[in-house]
């Protein structure tokens, strides 16, 4: 069942909130209004991509009937402190997720992201902890925001590295959706995140080329303070 249907059978509708994330797609802010209910935006944990509970707690009002949880990269949101807020607050705690790839092209994808991991320099590998499936592997490129970001990865592609901006615009930026809301974490994983190749048909080469390619960049930028 949708989000929006999951919402409307428990009663979420007309002059209600509902808290998702702006990091990731538009599908659950639209699956919110499909409700008939208003989407509120919280921040992000840096380190997992999904809702921080403090964040989720800060955006809670009384018109606040659901949360929507999303997990994303291959990380899952912590549902355990997001499902307490809910029992304090009378809340809907819903769970979105990717779906889930074998378990042994998971096993094959932990192999090369841990290679990268070991292999990588200059730029901020994923946190891996909490059983991380590697849906995408989400590095962090240090310097002052999106023009380096969007130029390392032009370089790599050029280096025959596929990689892609797993965000480009947070939802709260877009004209249909646009809050004056302070979410300073979306904002930063906005501006830094670059995805990485780890597919499961990928070649020892294929990991070479894409270490090698990185750590030819990664020296040439300086983290921002």
């Amino acid at each position: 069942m949708g989000t929006a249907a999951l919402l409307r059978a428990a009663g979420v509708g007309v002059g209600d909130e509902v808290v998702v994330p702006a990091f990731g797609n538009v599908e659950v802010a639209e699956a919110v209004v499909l409700a008939g209910a208003l989407p509120v935006f919280a921040d992000i944990d840096p380190a997992t991509y999904c809702l921080a509970p403090d964040a989720v707690e800060a955006a809670v009002t009384p018109r606040t009937a659901a949360v929507v949880a999303v997990h994303r990269f291959g990380r899952r949101a912590d549902v355990g402190r997001l499902r307490e807020l809910g029992q304090r607050h009378g809340l809907l705690v819903l769970e979105r997720g990717e779906s889930e790839a074998p378990y042994d092209e998971i096993a094959r994808r932990r192999q090369r992201a841990a290679y990268l991991d070991a292999k990588l320099k200059g730029v901020r590998t994923p946190d891996g902890g909490d059983g991380h499936t590697y849906q995408q592997y989400v590095v962090r490129v240090p310097g002052n925001g999106r023009p380096d970001r969007d130029a390392f990865a032009r370089a790599l592609r050029v280096r025959g590295v596929e990689c892609r901006v797993p965000v480009k615009t947070p939802v709260h930026r877009l004209p249909a959706f646009r809050r004056c809301v302070s979410l300073p974490e979306t904002e930063r994983a906005a501006d830094e995140t670059l995805a990485l190749p780890v597919d499961a048909a990928l070649t020892k080469r294929d990991m070479q080329r894409t270490a090698a390619a990185c750590n030819a960049l990664g020296g040439l930028l300086q983290p921002a303070f």
